[in-house]
């Protein structure tokens, strides 16, 4: 079933436009990616860096707002991060607490509505707490929706939905010949929401790292040297011009895609 979130955001109107017939990404997902880095390079604490990602992720969604983009997901916590050293650990996660305590009710004011993926079981019942606080306070907010990955990695995704189906499966609920791709995907992370049309990784690294591996089958990538903390609007825009220049094909020819917008644009074309 299609919820009113999706429906309200595939059916809205005047979004604004980057170049002619683009019309910018209804789901963006971000790989926030150098915050240690741009910590080290203006000589402050490593968790500075992330407390100043905190700031960059503002600007993003406001630039989403101004775009009218539906969905945002973002990389905040993956399941890797863990084997970083406790200390820094502990920081990031009185950091994401302190994020959820004092950004939440803004973000409630604004219209976001705000869920979690990944596991929550190896949080401390604090954070859990006020995760599921925001996404109770926030859940019939329908303009904008912010996704946060945390404890979150596209293989446990993946291995996740599949014991989901065996169980299923398992019980009656589901036969082997129903399996298809898009009932798999119903078992996995956003199932309830579009496919991620653009994913963008700032820091200089060139790989998903396990992010939302099934979902970004077809998603554009733009990868940018610039340090998370400096991920500005204006870099922000960049990443949007440069996805609205892109031909996005799923496997059609070039030529197809050349007559779908001829018969979509021209009315003469598309009555005949």
């Amino acid at each position: 079933m299609i919820s009113d979130f999706i429906l309200k955001n595939f059916f809205s109107k005047g979004k604004k436009r980057i170049t002619n017939l683009s019309i910018v990404p209804n789901h963006i997902a971000i790989i926030m990616d150098g915050n240690n880095r741009w910590a080290k390079k203006n000589f402050v604490p490593g968790i500075a860096g992330h407390k100043a990602g905190i700031e960059a992720i503002r600007q993003v969604l406001e630039t989403c707002k101004e775009y009218s983009i539906g969905v945002l997901t973002l990389f905040a916590f993956s399941s890797e991060n863990w084997m970083r050293p406790p200390q820094e650990v502990n920081s990031l996660m009185n950091l994401f607490l302190n994020y959820l305590k004092k950004e939440v009710d803004d973000l409630n004011d604004k219209g976001v509505s705000i869920s979690f993926i990944g596991r929550r079981d190896r949080f401390s019942s604090d954070i859990r707490n006020a995760m599921d606080s925001a996404e109770n306070l926030t859940m019939n907010n329908l303009e904008r929706k912010l996704v946060i990955a945390v404890d979150y990695g596209g293989k446990w995704d993946i291995i996740n939905a599949t014991k989901k189906i065996l169980d299923d499966s398992m019980s009656g609920k589901l036969q082997k010949d129903q399996l298809n791709e898009d009932l798999f995907d119903q078992y996995l992370s956003l199932s309830d929401l579009p496919s991620v049309d653009l994913c963008i990784r700032t820091g200089g690294e060139y790989r998903v790292s396990n992010f939302l591996l099934w979902q970004a089958a077809y998603t554009e990538f733009y990868f940018t040297d610039c340090l998370w903390p400096d991920f500005t609007p204006e870099e922000m825009k960049k990443a949007l011009s440069c996805y609205c220049q892109r031909q996005r094909r799923f496997g059609l020819s070039s030529t197809q895609i050349e007559r779908d917008i001829i018969q979509t644009t021209r009315p003469e074309v598309r009555n005949k």
